[in-house]
């Protein structure tokens, strides 16, 4: 390419010439061969499954831990989902490139889901993202390997069909990453449509469970959750009515302080969003328990009302520091970076503000980063000195469990996750750098797949040591809500 005539501008053209990326992405074999990823240390220095749950409680409100805890014992696979900050315990000793992206943080194989963009549209993308850092993208890609290993074991699939279906998660990303590598830069970024990506990654016979989770993520709406979580007043409002232990109204000077926390929020949208917002008023707050990982944080859900009474609600969601952070640290990488584009490892410039960082920002722009399509309404603020996430609640949102798959299905719901999931990371790390890295061959898929298997293993016996401490007392958990 000719030299331009115009100066170089900073922050324009970061990226190496094609051919230096892929070359970086092979030379990084020479120093973490692909096949060292089936490694799972021997976990002697992990702070152990109850000790990790312990510490990820800290913080949270006391009365709500024994349903998180319930929630966690009621399988491996969902004990895998309360636990990322124990697998990036396990995980800060395995082998890493030191290529860094906006990692998901807890990619597991139920965080992957529909939502509704701006049109009404849906969109099948990745759509959790607490624990969402800079940090190695290995790191997410034997996350949701193993979570499909206990998935399928729970959904009763052959130890051989979880194999499978992590090999193909595995395969799927690699596959996805080279493909992402070729395209001009405009064209990766926003690919990859929900039809091309069953279809590219080979997971067609999905299609008949996506149309039946579609058709009810599209009554999955504001309007929906308000006509059975409130009740008509006098005057033409509308309040929240309690539907314990999940929903809970909440005393006036608490409900004051969430809704005056929303200015601060405002300041936060997109301004072309404000207008919207301006024809909304707030008519109550109410307390509601969220899923798995989160279970014990505060989390809110807002009534507005237009001017026909028709709703739109807004959840306000603690947003803790990611479990995530001392980990990635210690793996050599900067997780005070996230206004990076380049998806370095620790040297990178930070424009943060470190660890100063607003939680609710960091989650925001993280999601932001990794989505094609984000929703409209994310925002962040504070309320009562603690940092909080807003977004719209119930925006069409649906997913698939895949530890209720049909066994036959779980590998081509691998296939479409690990798709997804390059397409994410390939936002903010060079996609020509990793495809480099992982190559034509199945090296890398076979050795995460190992990992996996180990893992699985590994969190079913950190999920019995919690049955055993439920029934002896030691852990207080609420069971079967």
């Amino acid at each position: 390419m000719s030299e331009s005539r115009v100066p170089r501008i900073t922050g324009f053209a970061r990226w190496p010439h094609e051919a230096t990326a892929r070359t970086a992405g092979k030379a990084l074999r020479d120093r973490v061969p692909r096949a060292a990823h089936d490694q799972l240390p021997d976990g002697g220095d992990r702070p152990g499954p109850l000790g990790a749950l312990e510490a990820s409680n800290s913080g949270r409100i006391d009365g709500l831990i024994p349903l998180r805890v319930g929630r966690m014992a009621a399988s491996p696979f969902a004990f895998l989902r309360g636990s990322a900050g124990l697998m990036a315990a396990d995980l800060v000793d395995t082998p890493v490139t030191g290529v860094g992206a906006q990692i998901c943080g807890d990619a597991h194989a139920a965080n992957f889901g529909l939502y509704g963009d701006a049109h009404g549209r849906l969109v099948m993308d990745i759509n959790d993202f607490d624990e969402t850092v800079h940090g190695p993208w290995e790191w997410d890609v034997k996350r949701l390997a193993a979570s499909l290993v206990l998935a399928g074991r729970e959904a009763g699939a052959s130890e051989d069909k979880c194999r499978a279906a992590a090999y193909d998660a595995v395969g799927a990303y690699r596959r996805t990453m080279r493909l992402l590598a070729k395209l001009p830069v405009l064209d990766a970024w926003n690919a990859i449509a929900h039809e091309e990506l069953l279809a590219h990654a080979d997971a067609r016979d999905l299609l008949g469970t996506l149309e039946q989770v579609s058709a009810k993520a599209r009554k999955n709406t504001s309007a929906k959750f308000a006509s059975r979580s409130t009740e008509l007043l006098a005057d033409g409002g509308r309040r929240f009515v309690d539907a314990l232990p999940v929903l809970r109204r909440v005393p006036d000077a608490e409900a004051a302080s969430v809704a005056g926390a929303l200015d601060g929020y405002l300041r936060t949208v997109s301004e072309d969003r404000l207008p919207l917002l301006a024809r909304y008023a707030v008519h109550d707050v109410a307390f509601r328990v969220v899923g798995t990982g989160s279970v014990g944080t505060r989390s809110y859900v807002v009534l507005l009302l237009d001017h026909l009474g028709e709703p739109l609600v807004l959840q306000v969601k603690e947003a803790r520091a990611s479990a995530l952070r001392p980990y990635v640290a210690k793996a050599g990488f900067d997780v005070a970076d996230p206004d990076s584009g380049t998806g370095s490892a620790k040297g990178s410039r930070s424009r943060s503000g470190g660890g100063s960082a607003h939680e609710g920002r960091r989650v925001v722009l993280g999601q932001k980063r990794m989505q094609v399509v984000s929703d409209i309404l994310l925002g962040w603020t504070t309320v009562e000195g603690l940092p909080y996430q807003v977004r719209q609640f119930r925006n069409r949102k649906g997913s698939v469990d895949p530890a209720a798959l049909e066994t036959g299905l779980i590998d081509d719901y691998a296939r479409m996750t690990g798709a997804l999931l390059a397409r994410a990371h390939s936002h903010s790390a060079d996609p020509r750098l990793i495809a480099g890295y992982c190559g034509k061959n199945d090296e890398l898929d076979a050795a995460i797949t190992t990992f996996a298997v180990a893992y699985a293993d590994r969190t079913e016996a950190d999920h019995a040591e919690l049955l055993g401490a439920i029934r002896t007392g030691k852990v207080s958990a609420e069971l079967g809500i």
